[in-house]
């Protein structure tokens, strides 16, 4: 009786998963066969801060205004610099020339 019963859930659970794996190649079977297959889409991923174009050109000229000013601040450094060197050349040719006595030199 037992036996009797174990193998018909077994013949129940085999019919079962067959009827599965049919349904499942069907399925299949259409999705291969569809004749116009799903089709999405695409789209290129705009950013939310840069999608306007005059910002980027905000961005660009705030660039380059920055670039020009650190130049301008180098050149001035540079200037300055370039100023001092040649006063102190300058005033060490006047002490040498003028103020050094000649008792000194060799």
């Amino acid at each position: 009786m037992e036996g009797d019963r174990n193998q018909d859930l077994e013949q129940r659970e085999r019919k079962l998963r067959q009827r599965e794996v049919e349904l499942r190649l069907r399925e299949m079977e259409r999705d291969i066969n569809r004749p116009n297959p799903p089709f999405h889409q695409t789209v290129k991923h705009q950013s939310e801060k840069f999608s306007q174009p005059w910002m980027k050109k905000a961005i660009l000229g705030l660039q380059l205004f920055g670039i020009g000013v650190v130049v301008l601040v180098a050149v001035r450094i540079a200037a300055a610099v370039a100023g001092i060197v040649m006063f102190a050349a300058l005033a060490w040719m006047a002490y040498k020339l003028f103020l050094e006595s000649p008792k000194n030199k060799p």
